[in-house]
């Protein structure tokens, strides 16, 4: 028997390779003589460097870099196991996580700009960049100055690399941008589709997530607006209402000026682990994340996954941290939808127990296949 763990992290809880051992764990105390193997997976956000370095064999990079607040900090990007593909995730640079006072008027994804730069001088022309988990709506403003943008308010004065100095912006100069960029492939993952501006744009939906009051959202969107505009004039084309130009604050709209293309995560990370390939000579394929519910139908990794694992007539578990509202429709993807949970608990007391309650559930359910087998 072959088992293929593929899951997502539980987010703020374990990683993805957290999760993949735990569940390992579980199914080969009950399983001893089958084959289990581990591909730790990711959507674009946080954990999609660890999760490609740890799948290729690859390797970290230590950096410093600008964080979201502006100031020097300990970074990282990930070189993947081909010697030639860098992977740069957005939440350790410029993420949610990295900020203790969330206000996406003065964040900046300055940081990822000097990120991009440090990997060109060292030769890499393939990029990966995951963009879940930012903590900023500067539309990557910030990243595109510090890849050598120049952008100048009225006085003729650099505007500051943040949410709030987008609408002081009066020209736009991107002659100064590194030439290296030109001989580059620059792929985004994402799981988001969000335009760039409006109802649906990167400030309405994910500023508040972020820290922006009511108030800053109409702010941060007008300035989008406007940066947008002026970004568009000077350089033809409309890319501001693409698919995925409103994720992460509207970086994905600067890496659509750049060139980018914009890929689902999920399918990103799973072509560069060749789990494809891997899933053919699978039996079992099991999948999880922190929370499934109907949102997961929405480019979240178990249903990718479960949809390779459909069409190699493996059979797909779910494993996830909790079930919430309409999971139910999961049922059309897997044969089983397992919670971690064992009985009323905090989410606290859950994330502080979720590696031996997975631990637990990968085993009952690993007991149930050995006896159908």
């Amino acid at each position: 028997m072959r088992i293929i763990i593929a899951p997502d992290s539980f987010k703020e809880c374990l990683s993805a390779r957290e999760v993949a051992i735990s569940i390992r764990k579980g199914f080969e105390s009950e399983l001893p003589a089958a084959k289990v193997d581990i591909f730790p997976m990711a959507d674009g956000g946080e954990g999609t460097m660890d999760a490609l370095v740890y799948s290729t064999k690859g390797r970290k990079v230590e950096v410093r870099s600008t964080g979201p607040h502006g100031k020097e900090t300990n970074s990282c990007y990930g070189v993947l196991g081909d010697e030639q593909t860098v992977v740069i995730e957005v939440a350790n640079v410029a993420g949610l996580q990295m900020v203790i006072e969330r206000n996406p008027l003065i964040t900046t994804s300055y940081g990822l700009g000097e990120q991009i730069n440090h990997a060109l001088n060292e030769g890499y022309r393939k990029f990966i960049i995951g963009l879940g988990g930012s903590a900023t709506n500067d539309g990557g403003m910030g990243m595109l100055q510090a890849l050598g943008g120049i952008f100048l308010d009225k006085k003729g004065t650099m505007v500051p690399p943040n949410g709030g100095g987008l609408e002081q912006i009066h020209s736009i100069d991107l002659s100064g941008i590194n030439p290296i960029l030109t001989e580059c492939e620059l792929i985004v993952a994402s799981d988001v589709d969000n335009v760039l501006c409006g109802p649906t744009g990167a400030s309405h939906v994910f500023g508040p997530q972020k820290g922006a009051t009511p108030e800053d959202v109409v702010r941060l969107d007008f300035g989008l607006k406007h940066y947008a505009d002026l970004l568009e004039r000077t350089l033809g084309g409309s890319m501001q209402n693409e698919a995925g130009a409103g994720a992460a604050g509207g970086l994905g709209f600067a890496f659509l000026v750049l060139g980018a293309q914009i890929q689902s995560g999920a399918k990103i990370v799973a072509e560069a682990m060749d789990l494809e390939h891997q899933i053919k000579s699978a039996d079992w394929v099991v999948t999880g994340e922190g929370k499934s519910d109907f949102q997961s139908l929405y480019g979240k990794v178990p249903i990718y996954v479960a949809k390779i694992a459909e069409r190699y007539n493996a059979k797909p578990l779910l494993i996830s941290g909790s079930l919430g509202r309409g999971y139910e429709q999961l049922y059309d993807y897997f044969i089983s939808c397992q919670s971690i949970t064992n009985g009323p608990m905090s989410l606290q007391d859950a994330i502080n127990n979720g590696k031996q309650l997975l631990i637990n559930t990968s085993r009952d359910v690993a007991r149930l296949i050995k006896l159908i087998k």
